[in-house]
């Protein structure tokens, strides 16, 4: 049995953009136009959900600009206003050693050294300086750096993530 499909939000559609049909987009991703690299995404807005093709794109300043197959003027595009964009996680390019994306970090649970379980990553947050764990458990949440001075080793076989943090941290 094929297991189901992860699907990983990348970003939504703020609105038109000009007559024809194209849309704006706003990526939550690295680079925007990386978005460009998925010919197809999956909209979800509520419990509506659609499967689109993307027929061209490309950056205008730090936004994305979008045309879908079969959405051919401004009404149409209109109508996707506020639809999240999801890509399914087996499209990702695989990651190279040490890094990871978010979407496989969220759901891991965290221990320290001591064998102490800290909760599970709920979320993740990104700073100028480095990226941050959040994670919930019985202690509340915590949040710990991404960074190796912090992460003593990241399993993505068992799901778990051990970190040089304390408790009562």
């Amino acid at each position: 049995m094929k297991p189901e499909t992860q699907w990983v939000a990348m970003g939504y559609i703020k609105g038109a953009f000009g007559v024809k049909g194209w849309v704006k987009v706003a990526a939550d991703t690295e680079y925007s136009d990386s978005l460009l690299d998925y010919p197809e995404w999956r909209l979800r807005k509520d419990k509506d959900v659609r499967t689109v093709a993307v027929e061209s794109g490309k950056l205008n300043g730090d936004g994305l600009q979008v045309k879908f197959s079969g959405i051919d003027d401004r009404d149409a595009a209109h109508l996707l206003r506020g639809y999240t964009v999801e890509i399914s996680r087996e499209d990702f390019a695989p990651a190279d050693e040490d890094e990871y994306y978010w979407a496989d970090l969220v759901g891991m649970t965290v221990t320290n050294r001591e064998g102490n379980v800290l909760g599970v990553v709920d979320n993740m947050m990104e700073t100028g300086a480095h990226d941050i764990l959040v994670v919930r458990g019985e202690c509340g949440q915590k949040l710990i750096p991404f960074v190796g001075r912090f992460i003593d080793d990241v399993n993505r076989e068992s799901k778990t993530i051990i970190a040089d943090w304390g408790l009562d941290y």
